[in-house]
Protein backbone atom coordinates (compact mmCIF):
# COMPACT_ATOMS: atom_id res chain seq x y z
CA UNK A 1 0.00 0.00 0.00
CA UNK A 2 1.47 3.68 -1.50
CA UNK A 3 1.38 6.14 1.12
CA UNK A 4 0.94 10.06 0.15
CA UNK A 5 3.48 12.68 1.44
CA UNK A 6 3.41 16.15 0.50
CA UNK A 7 6.74 17.98 1.10
CA UNK A 8 6.29 22.14 1.11
CA UNK A 9 9.86 23.41 0.58
CA UNK A 10 11.29 25.71 -1.72
CA UNK A 11 14.86 24.28 -2.25
CA UNK A 12 15.24 22.39 -4.81
CA UNK A 13 18.19 20.35 -3.93
CA UNK A 14 16.18 19.34 -0.45
CA UNK A 15 12.95 18.82 -2.78
CA UNK A 16 14.86 16.41 -5.03
CA UNK A 17 16.87 14.98 -2.25
CA UNK A 18 13.92 13.77 -0.24
CA UNK A 19 11.62 13.11 -3.34
CA UNK A 20 14.23 10.38 -4.31
CA UNK A 21 14.62 9.08 -1.24
CA UNK A 22 11.03 8.39 0.09
CA UNK A 23 9.92 7.34 -3.58
CA UNK A 24 12.51 4.67 -3.12
CA UNK A 25 10.60 3.63 -0.12
CA UNK A 26 7.11 3.21 -1.66
CA UNK A 27 5.48 7.10 -0.88
CA UNK A 28 3.96 8.94 -3.49
CA UNK A 29 6.01 12.38 -2.93
CA UNK A 30 3.63 15.62 -3.95
CA UNK A 31 5.52 19.05 -3.32
CA UNK A 32 4.41 22.26 -3.20
CA UNK A 33 6.92 25.51 -2.95
CA UNK A 34 4.64 28.53 -1.57
CA UNK A 35 3.48 29.39 1.79
CA UNK A 36 0.51 31.32 0.73
CA UNK A 37 -1.72 29.09 -0.41
CA UNK A 38 0.47 25.81 1.25
CA UNK A 39 -2.59 24.91 3.84
CA UNK A 40 -5.07 25.08 1.51
CA UNK A 41 -3.21 22.64 -1.15
CA UNK A 42 -2.46 20.28 1.89
CA UNK A 43 -6.37 19.97 2.47
CA UNK A 44 -6.96 19.37 -1.25
CA UNK A 45 -4.67 16.74 -1.54
CA UNK A 46 -5.35 15.18 1.76
CA UNK A 47 -1.89 13.59 2.46
CA UNK A 48 -0.85 11.14 5.13
CA UNK A 49 1.80 13.23 6.49
CA UNK A 50 3.62 16.79 5.53
CA UNK A 51 6.95 18.04 5.55
CA UNK A 52 7.26 20.82 5.78
CA UNK A 53 9.74 24.17 5.81
CA UNK A 54 9.93 27.12 8.31
CA UNK A 55 11.24 29.80 5.91
CA UNK A 56 8.94 29.53 2.72
CA UNK A 57 7.84 32.58 0.57
CA UNK A 58 4.27 34.22 1.23
CA UNK A 59 4.12 32.47 4.46
CA UNK A 60 5.92 30.77 7.15
CA UNK A 61 6.06 27.06 8.44
CA UNK A 62 4.61 28.52 12.25
CA UNK A 63 1.58 30.12 10.46
CA UNK A 64 0.43 27.52 8.14
CA UNK A 65 1.31 25.17 11.15
CA UNK A 66 -0.92 26.89 12.88
CA UNK A 67 -4.11 27.58 10.29
CA UNK A 68 -3.57 23.68 9.74
CA UNK A 69 -4.09 22.92 13.68
CA UNK A 70 -7.49 25.33 13.47
CA UNK A 71 -9.23 23.60 11.13
CA UNK A 72 -10.84 20.10 11.31
CA UNK A 73 -9.94 18.01 8.42
CA UNK A 74 -6.15 18.68 8.94
CA UNK A 75 -5.78 19.16 12.94
CA UNK A 76 -4.25 15.93 13.42
CA UNK A 77 -2.43 15.76 10.18
CA UNK A 78 1.13 14.28 10.88
CA UNK A 79 3.67 17.02 10.44
CA UNK A 80 7.31 17.02 9.90
CA UNK A 81 8.92 20.44 10.02
CA UNK A 82 12.29 21.30 9.20
CA UNK A 83 14.01 24.30 9.74
CA UNK A 84 18.00 25.42 8.98
CA UNK A 85 17.26 27.67 12.38
CA UNK A 86 17.63 24.85 14.86
CA UNK A 87 17.33 27.11 17.84
CA UNK A 88 15.36 26.22 20.75
CA UNK A 89 13.11 29.13 19.91
CA UNK A 90 12.15 27.81 16.93
CA UNK A 91 11.76 24.25 18.55
CA UNK A 92 9.04 26.07 20.68
CA UNK A 93 6.92 27.69 18.12
CA UNK A 94 6.81 24.70 16.22
CA UNK A 95 5.83 22.78 19.59
CA UNK A 96 3.03 25.73 20.29
CA UNK A 97 1.65 25.43 17.32
CA UNK A 98 1.01 21.59 16.99
CA UNK A 99 4.01 20.07 15.11
CA UNK A 100 4.38 15.94 15.20
CA UNK A 101 8.22 16.30 14.91
CA UNK A 102 10.83 18.86 13.91
CA UNK A 103 13.99 18.51 12.23
CA UNK A 104 17.21 20.74 11.78
CA UNK A 105 18.91 21.19 8.56
CA UNK A 106 21.50 19.35 7.59
CA UNK A 107 19.69 16.31 8.38
CA UNK A 108 20.86 12.60 7.05
CA UNK A 109 18.28 10.07 5.09
CA UNK A 110 18.08 7.82 8.31
CA UNK A 111 16.61 10.58 10.07
CA UNK A 112 13.99 11.54 7.22
CA UNK A 113 13.03 8.19 6.58
CA UNK A 114 13.36 7.26 10.89
CA UNK A 115 11.02 9.86 11.34
CA UNK A 116 8.69 9.62 8.57
CA UNK A 117 7.93 5.86 9.70
CA UNK A 118 7.49 6.64 13.12
CA UNK A 119 4.97 9.50 12.61
CA UNK A 120 2.61 7.31 10.16
CA UNK A 121 2.99 4.42 12.92
CA UNK A 122 1.82 6.58 15.50
CA UNK A 123 -0.46 8.30 13.39
CA UNK A 124 -2.29 4.80 12.31
CA UNK A 125 -2.11 3.94 16.63
CA UNK A 126 -4.28 6.89 17.63
CA UNK A 127 -6.73 7.14 14.74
Amino acid sequence: MSHHLLLVEDETNIIEAIRFLLSREGWEVDTHSNGTDAAEVIRDLKPDIVILDVMLPGKNGFDILEELRAHEQTADLPVLMLTARGQSRDREMAEKAGVSRFMTKPFSNTEVLNAVRDMLCLHRQQS
